[in-house]
């Protein structure tokens, strides 16, 4: 006789199975599960990337920087240089210049002593030759402003004049320049060099 008696599963068994597709569940909602990591990863590599984006915009930035600092200090090395030459150039320039405006003066006496050397005169013509063209040699140093330092009648000053020696002498105050052996120039106030003279001492009055 067959036993047609349904046979039911056990009690607990479909109980189990869903308690561990709930277990299941937990585990793959839970972090640190098998599938975090993996969620994980892309994000931080993501990270890495930006950054390393950063730092390659930032250097060339800097390259950048730097190239434009080295161009302007190049730029400003060679205007440097020129206002140097510049300079230089404008130096010298003034100097000839000065050069010039002195030497100008003296050609016209150059030309009178190269003509006295050729003149067929007598002493007395070459004399009075010498003496014009000494006075243009005058004239062109006033030109410059050079003038001759005072020196016969003029009190003796160590200022501008050199003694070279004195004589006794009555007619004439005591320390007074009687004769000049060679004539000092001024530039202006400054003495280009002193006048070289013979003065008087007069015994009455330094007993007086």
């Amino acid at each position: 006789m067959t036993n047609n008696r349904t046979r039911w599963p056990r009690p607990g068994v479909f109980g189990k199975e869903r308690r561990m597709t709930g277990t299941e569940e937990i585990q793959r909602e839970a972090p640190g599960n098998e599938n975090g990591p993996e969620q994980v990863e892309p994000a931080a590599e993501q990270g890495q990337a930006n950054e390393t984006a950063e730092q390659a915009a930032e250097l060339t930035a800097l390259r950048e920087e730097r190239d434009a600092l080295k161009d302007r200090l190049a730029r400003l090395q060679a205007e440097f240089d020129n206002s140097r030459k510049r300079e230089v150039k404008e130096r010298q320039d003034a100097r000839d210049y000065a050069t010039q405006s002195a030497i100008e003066p003296f050609l016209g006496v150059m030309d009178n002593f190269a003509l006295a050397l050729k003149a067929q005169g007598s002493v007395e013509q070459l004399r009075a030759g010498v003496d014009l063209i000494l006075k243009q040699m005058e004239e062109a140093m006033r030109g410059l402003n050079v003038q001759p330092v005072e020196a016969i009648g003029a009190q003796f000053d160590p200022r501008v004049h050199e003694a070279l020696g004195s004589e006794e002498r009555e007619d004439v105050p005591d320390h007074q320049v009687i004769e000049e052996i060679r004539r000092g120039y001024k530039l202006r106030d400054k003495l280009l060099r002193p006048a070289l003279v013979r003065i008087a001492t007069n015994a009455k009055q330094i007993s007086d």
